[in-house]
């Protein structure tokens, strides 16, 4: 039934670039520590930056765990599942990290997401995971359902933010920069964007 992969590329690359919605999910290192599970959309938000390396924007929202678990472990496996066509799920397991928005590496990351206007979601970092694991499975019992479209409303609610504005928002919000668990989250005040 399910199958490893060397690497992300042909049929593989295809299936997880066409999925309208992926899943990420992370860890602290504590045992009864909060276990973190997200849907990711919005087209265009993420891209395979090679075999074995994928990254996706992370945009403003009412906590930051995925952030927190990298900074403390860097454990991160990321999921899609075929809800049209054949059945099939694919989990990317690795390490990742969160390129925040003064890091040097942050522009160029961002000219691999051309489709998408980062001053309307508050983007706070680009996420960089590195395969080590590649698998699909059967996805038999996954519902078929049918993309409608990308909702508007996170861009609708962001596009009126500015830098000190949005750092604001970050620091009124109780797990933004201290996770459930009390890891450190996102650095705040949000550091001024190097593009």
């Amino acid at each position: 039934m399910g199958k490893t992969y060397e690497r992300i590329d042909g049929r593989l690359r295809t299936f997880i670039e066409e999925q309208p919605l992926f899943f990420t999910a992370t860890a602290p290192l504590a045992g009864d520590g909060t276990v973190n599970l997200s849907p990711k959309g919005l087209r265009g938000s993420f891209a395979v930056l090679d075999e074995l390396t994928l990254a996706y924007l992370d945009f403003a929202g009412s906590n930051a765990e995925t952030i927190a678990h990298l900074r403390e472990n860097g454990r991160i496996t990321l999921m899609w599942c075929a809800f049209q066509g054949p059945p099939n799920i694919v989990r990317v397991h690795g390490h990742g990290e969160a390129v925040f928005r003064d890091d040097p590496r942050f522009a160029e990351l961002l000219t691999r997401f051309p489709d998408i206007d980062p001053s309307l979601h508050g983007l706070r970092a680009v996420i960089v995971v590195h395969a080590e694991l590649i698998r699909d499975s059967c996805g038999y019992a996954v519902p078929h359902m049918a993309y409608e479209a990308d909702r508007d409303l996170h861009g609708k609610r962001f596009a009126r933010e500015d830098d000190a504005t949005l750092s604001a928002y970050f620091e009124k919000k109780d797990h933004i920069a201290v996770s459930l668990d009390g890891l450190p989250g996102l650095p705040l005040p949000l550091p001024p964007s190097s593009v």
